[in-house]
């Protein structure tokens, strides 16, 4: 009997050592899962801060870019209210990386969106001011606007990318079950747009 009894007790003692070390296992695979999901969290918080900071940088233009068309084109002003009115909407308007929703990215895109259409149509019109298109102020802030456009699109595409890699991380079994723990949410995307895509390229306005 006493053997017997010894080698439940023995049995029930490995038994329970394997129930403790598969809850080892598993709660060290939820910490990684965990720890995987905040890193690529916070990358996609970065590349937040990234794209707005390069909204901002051709915000930060608009104010002498018009001041420069101003002294040339004094018949548009339509068009040049249009803008600072663009621009005012576009810095109001800005994203929270810690909270990003679908709406808030859209909300976000919509007044970037109008604010390039109504920079387009600014430098449409310049076509009919070539004196103000050999003014070298005026190349100047083309030039730095044309590389603001370039860095602009180079964060977008930044931000995509690293949303892409959160989401499908996120979505993947089973770490769809420590993100629903954690309250992971998917992030939204940057989308092309039928204004984006029918602007002007701002450098050919300058190649005659």
């Amino acid at each position: 009997m006493t053997t017997n009894s010894n080698n439940v007790k023995s049995g029930k003692g490995k038994g329970l050592i394997i129930v403790l070390a598969v809850i080892a296992l598993l709660v060290l695979w939820g910490i990684r899962v965990y720890n995987n999901l905040v890193g690529k969290q916070e990358t996609v918080e970065t590349a937040v801060g990234n794209v707005q900071t390069a909204y901002q940088q051709r915000a930060d233009l608009i104010p002498n870019l018009v001041a420069a068309v101003k002294s040339y084109a004094e018949y548009e002003q339509g068009t040049l209210t249009a803008v600072v009115e663009a621009r005012a909407k576009a810095t109001s308007t800005t994203l929270d990386a810690n909270n990003l929703t679908e709406d808030q990215l859209k909300a976000f895109q919509a007044a970037q969106d109008q604010m390039s259409s109504a920079l387009s149509r600014l430098l449409v019109t310049i076509e009919k001011y070539p004196d103000l298109k050999a003014n070298q102020n005026y190349l100047d802030l083309h030039s730095q606007l044309e590389a603001c456009e370039n860095t602009i699109a180079n964060a977008r595409r930044e931000f995509n990318a690293t949303a892409k890699d959160y989401n499908t991380f996120l979505r993947r079994f089973p770490n769809n079950i420590i993100a629903n723990f954690g309250n992971f949410d998917k992030m939204p995307y940057f989308e092309a747009s039928e204004s984006a895509q029918n602007a002007p390229n701002v450098g050919d306005l300058f190649n005659d």
